[in-house]
């Protein structure tokens, strides 16, 4: 075989050549796609090698006649679904001898050719067909193996598509095109498909690689194109039923290149809020995406790996909602479609490519409340599905797991391990040494054993390694990175390691101030109005809009010892708040008087923070006037008794389902059985020593404290 495939391409490498030959070699590629394709590359290799150069030389040669043939379309067609083939044959070929028969030789061939499509004025030309073969395998290549973005030859590839391709006018002409709710029925030329396939997918891939370095910056890139691109989602995405294929094509590519750009950009200064500038955009966006991965008859097509339209479209469309979610504060915007969570365990369990249901379990656990994801029955898939790709990227010597480093594992982790379920996994499989052992190499792994320290199985795993906390405690005072000290302050704290003594919670005249504000600093304008508020009324206010510096906990705990009242502003970011939570702790060991406050919309207290605040009212910001809620919070700093029209009670689902108890028989209660009506009219009546006597019999401690203010009529209105 070897030496017939030799004459064939040395007959191919002539100026003419004929049908014949092109046939038998269209008929050696198509033979040769599947498990026989790494014996059949050991045999041609040398051969294939010259073959694969001439073809990138035939693309620049004007006066060549190989175009011209009638068995070229399939003998292109054969030998760019075999390059594709051996681009995703990742064991037995070496990445060496792809490049080499992948890349083309010298950026003067590839100028040549970028200028003969150029200059092409029959836009449906075979050569620009062929091109869009190569060029759109030299994108799958970079993919899988992101480090040839430093080679020139890529560098200089994609530079000339962003100068000369994307950022013309002509590019902004076709994008127009795509603007109209007809798209779908135009007949694409080679040239469209050029500009609106494979120029945005080589530098979706290029930039999912995170250059150093790019020729342009981000805004000038983000000013030509932004207008219609948002234009073509909000038409587009609505019809995704009628796409055809080639639009289909043009959607993904688009919507890939403008997530890895914006990725990329991130660094470069620019955020996702250059293109979707206000809430409204922002939340129009997400609804488009979440309606094309809902069509579901793409569900079909997905594969298990980065090869095809729908999949790229929909590891593309995950990837941008994931970066959303982690940059944006709209999570309650993606808990407000109910069809959310069926979609989104749906598609993890069609597809097998590992991004698609990674990305899947991501946003679910990024979105839902832990409440929410129990019920799901899915923390189970979660925990083991996370902690999995996290030891494999671990123990990579490129410390990755396929294409993800695990950097990117560790900031999603982060938030993951503010969730009981994850707490108790790390716990029972006693995975904490796994972090223990990840935090000198990644100073990120600090907060997460700091967050994961709140459970008391991991405190007393912490505590028995010796070598560890020894380690804490020279860090505490040698560290000179401030986040790194502050968690590993923090991590000391709960393991109540170092502490400080400090006074009985008893308030005394001594206190220097009435009220203590506990807040996320992403919350800063809201509570400076506060602050601003209470200070003009004379109040004595401790608030730290600075951040606390040297040892924050200790600090923390002064300024709760010295304050009256606490006033909690409950947030998303409150939530995620290491710092906060101990903060809150704190507050509630030490028994002060705490007045939560609720400071973002459509935010309701979740986890640690519903647990900690569920028997509390609250003032709620977000629903009335500043005025109006600051009236609220004053009264209810101020006053003895609650107010039941001024604050809402922050109640969970649970909660809301559990019936009265039966009044208890006392001295001070009714001594016969009454219906519910009766009951609750009984209660109205009842003072504070009442509702306090009450709850004592029923074995309420913790709730005799958190509502020692409480009369009859509070008590009904909290139920």
């Amino acid at each position: 075989m070897q030496t017939n495939f030799e004459q064939l391409i040395v007959e191919a490498t002539q100026s003419s050549v004929s049908s014949e030959t092109l046939e038998q070699l269209t008929l050696h590629f198509q033979q040769n796609l599947g498990q026989s394709l790494p014996a059949f590359l050991t045999q041609i290799y040398k051969p294939l090698l010259l073959l694969e150069h001439k073809v990138w030389h035939i693309f620049s040669e004007s006066s060549n006649n190989w175009c011209q043939q009638s068995s070229c379309l399939e003998f292109f067609q054969a030998l760019a679904a075999f390059n594709k083939n051996l681009i995703f044959q990742s064991e037995s070929i070496t990445i060496e001898e792809k490049i080499s028969l992948l890349i083309p030789e010298s950026i003067d061939l590839i100028n040549t050719i970028f200028e003969r499509i150029d200059k092409c004025t029959d836009d449906s030309n075979n050569l620009i067909t062929y091109a869009n073969y190569w060029f759109k395998n030299l994108s799958y290549l970079v993919h899988e193996y992101p480090q040839l973005q430093q080679i020139p030859m890529i560098v200089h590839i994609n530079e000339y598509f962003a100068e000369h391709f994307l950022l013309t006018e002509k590019f902004r002409f076709y994008l127009s095109q795509l603007c109209e709710p007809k798209a779908s029925s135009i007949i694409f030329t080679s040239k469209q498909l050029f500009y609106l396939q494979t120029c945005p997918l080589s530098l979706n891939t290029y930039f999912y690689t995170d250059p150093t370095v790019f020729a342009f910056g981000p805004e000038p890139i983000l000013k030509h194109v932004a207008n219609e691109y948002l234009q073509i989602i909000q038409v587009q995405s609505f019809l995704v039923e009628s796409w055809s294929r080639e639009l289909l094509g043009c959607m993904t590519h688009l919507i890939g290149f403008m997530r890895s750009f914006l990725w990329w950009a991130r660094d470069q200064g620019t955020e996702l809020n250059h293109l979707l500038v206000t809430e409204n955009i922002l939340c129009d966006y997400v609804r488009a995406l979440l309606h094309i991965i809902e069509y579901e008859p793409f569900y079909k097509s997905l594969k298990t790996q980065w090869c095809n339209d729908e999949t790229i479209l929909f590891d593309s469309i995950l990837l941008f909602l994931m970066n959303i979610i982690q940059t944006q504060n709209i999570d309650w915007f993606f808990r407000s479609f109910q069809q959310l969570p069926t979609v989104l365990l749906r598609l993890a369990d069609a597809s097998a490519y590992y991004r698609i249901y990674l990305c899947s379990y991501g946003i679910l656990s990024e979105v839902l409340s832990e409440e929410y994801l129990k019920e799901l029955k899915i923390t189970d898939n979660i925990k083991v599905l996370f902690f999995n790709l996290l030891e494999q990227a671990w123990n990579n010597p490129v410390k990755k797991f396929k294409q993800i480093h695990i950097g990117y594992f560790l900031r999603g982790f982060l938030n993951l391990s503010k969730n009981d379920f994850i707490q108790e996994g790390t716990a029972k499989t006693k995975r904490i040494t796994l972090f223990v052992d990840m935090c000198d190499q990644y100073p990120i792994v600090f907060d997460i054993i700091w967050a994961l320290s709140f459970n008391h199985d991991i405190q007393q795993q912490l505590r028995e390694d010796t070598p560890f906390i020894h380690k804490l405690t020279r860090l505490s005072n040698q560290a000179t990175e401030e986040q790194i000290r502050k968690a590993v302050d923090g991590i000391l704290w709960n393991l109540q390691i170092h502490q400080q003594s400090h006074p009985s919670p008893d308030i005394s005249s001594q206190n220097a101030f009435d009220i203590m504000i506990s807040y996320s600093h992403k919350d800063k304008p809201l509570c400076k109005q506060i602050y601003d508020e209470l200070t003009r009324r004379n109040y004595r206010v401790w608030i730290d809009f600075d951040q606390m510096h040297g040892n924050v906990m200790d600090a923390m705990a002064e300024a709760i010892d010295r304050s009256r009242s606490i006033i909690i502003c409950m947030s998303e970011e409150y939530r995620k708040s290491n710092f906060c939570r101990a903060e809150a702790h704190y507050a509630f060991q030490q028994q002060r008087h705490i007045v939560p406050v609720l400071m973002q919309k459509h935010y309701k207290p979740d986890g640690w923070l519903l647990f900690l605040m569920g028997q509390l009212l609250y003032v709620n910001f977000t629903k009335y006037e500043f005025d109006q809620a600051m009236g609220m919070l004053l009264k209810e700093l101020g006053a003895n008794d609650v107010h039941q029209v001024d604050v809402q009670p922050v109640v969970s689902k649970d909660a809301a389902e559990v019936s009265l108890p039966s009044v208890p028989r006392t001295t001070t209660s009714i001594t016969k059985p009454l219906s519910l009506d009766t009951e609750r009219h009984s209660m109205l009546q009842w003072a504070q020593a009442e509702v306090q006597e009450w709850l004592t019999n029923h074995h309420l401690v913790q709730l005799c404290r958190l509502l020692s203010d409480c009369d009859g009529r509070s008590l009904v209105h909290l139920y």
